[in-house]
């Protein structure tokens, strides 16, 4: 399976101090931070035996571990400029927004990718609240945990918490990426979310349909691609109600021209795959989506076998246990993971959501006795 990578090049010029003032080192140790292992309680479901580090992310790119860092942001990013002036129909205009409005001219950005399979399961808990949970397979990259927090101009946005692969993110020719400010780099991920959640408690997932159809609506509407409509949701959408009249408001480019469909839970319950068939956007309620077509008609079953055996076992587990708590959902997660199929990918993280709590905790490449607990920040 080839690379996926958004290549940033980025040429140091002077005014590079204007974009990167009050960011220190790109990267920070996770060891040289404030941690604790911490017990869970009957709300989070954790496991006594289970090893959780509690994370408070920071303006500076911190690594938890190989292949797994966090960040913190709560400054101007320029995502309702961007929304303003019309959004974009493609990744590449997407970096001549970014480049323009934000890199002062100094970068570019181009999208390249392959596909990637992912696992999603929504379910109530014990207390009557309601969890969600989430695999990301692919081979192995390095995933950034970006914690969003709104100010300024754009506080009327939710905060959030999302997830980023990294590995799409390149430095342009004879360059290092490690070598460029974290704001920078924070900045690229912000307009490339995979997944997140947002203080609400409105999950939201990109899912891929290995399928030769893409997604490109053409009307007078303004344009999104994937990744900025995952944004989009996390930044104004309270429940899938909202994210659903959102997303009917924009004109979606799928990114880097893969077929996806986006999974979307909130805190009241509702869950549902949005898929787009003839670029008409479809909307069908299920608890458990994978990497097929869930919609009714020709193209519904449509994705990979392996991706359907998941759905079942998922389907089979809510089937057992109708309700369930946040160690629950891993074990879920665990039973679906890519470890569970003898393929050289690997399932590079699963994160349980608890959309009452706004509590987000992340296992990382499939070691599911360690736990990697955040909050999601709310606005101040």
């Amino acid at each position: 399976m080839k690379n996926r990578k958004i290549s940033l090049a980025v040429a140091i010029l002077s005014g590079i101090s204007l974009l990167v003032a009050g960011c220190g080192k790109t990267e920070q140790s996770y060891t040289d931070r404030e941690s604790e292992i911490v017990e869970a309680d009957e709300e989070s479901g954790t496991s006594k035996s289970e090893d959780m580090d509690t994370i408070i992310p920071t303006s500076e790119i911190a690594s938890l571990e190989d292949g797994l860092a966090d960040v913190q942001y709560s400054g101007y990013y320029g995502f309702s400029e961007f929304l303003n002036q019309g959004g974009a129909s493609s990744d590449s205009e997407v970096m001549e927004f970014l480049t323009e409005h934000l890199f002062s001219g100094m970068s570019g950005l181009m999208y390249s990718g392959d596909v990637f399979g992912c696992s999603t399961i929504s379910v109530k808990s014990s207390e009557g609240k309601y969890l969600f949970g989430r695999n990301f397979d692919w081979n192995q990259c390095d995933a950034l945990v970006v914690s969003y927090e709104p100010e300024g101009h754009d506080s009327g946005e939710y905060a959030s918490l999302s997830t980023v692969n990294m590995d799409f993110i390149a430095a342009g020719a004879g360059m290092d990426v490690e070598q460029f400010p974290d704001r920078m780099k924070t900045i690229a991920a912000l307009y490339a979310p995979l997944d997140g959640m947002n203080e609400k408690g409105l999950c939201v997932s990109v899912n891929m349909i290995q399928d030769s159809a893409t997604i490109e609506q053409n009307t007078d509407k303004p344009d999104i691609t994937t990744t900025t409509a995952v944004r989009l949701l996390l930044n104004q959408a309270a429940d899938v109600e909202e994210a659903l009249s959102l997303l009917k408001q924009y004109d979606l480019h799928a990114s880097m021209g893969m077929m996806i469909h986006f999974a979307l839970a909130d805190a009241g319950g509702r869950s549902v795959v949005v898929e787009y068939i003839g670029n008409e956007m479809v909307v069908t309620d299920t608890p458990v989506v994978t990497n097929f077509y869930l919609a009714p008609g020709e193209k519904n079953g449509i994705g990979t076998e392996q991706s359907h055996t998941r759905y079942e076992i998922l389907t089979e587990r809510l089937k057992e246990k109708e309700t369930m708590d946040m160690q629950d959902v891993r074990d879920a997660l665990d039973s679906v993971s890519k470890d569970n199929f003898g393929e050289f990918e690997s399932t590079e993280w699963s994160i349980v959501y608890n959309q009452d709590s706004g509590v987000v905790q992340y296992y990382h490449r499939e070691n599911y006795e360690k736990a990697y607990s955040f909050q999601v920040p709310a606005k101040g």
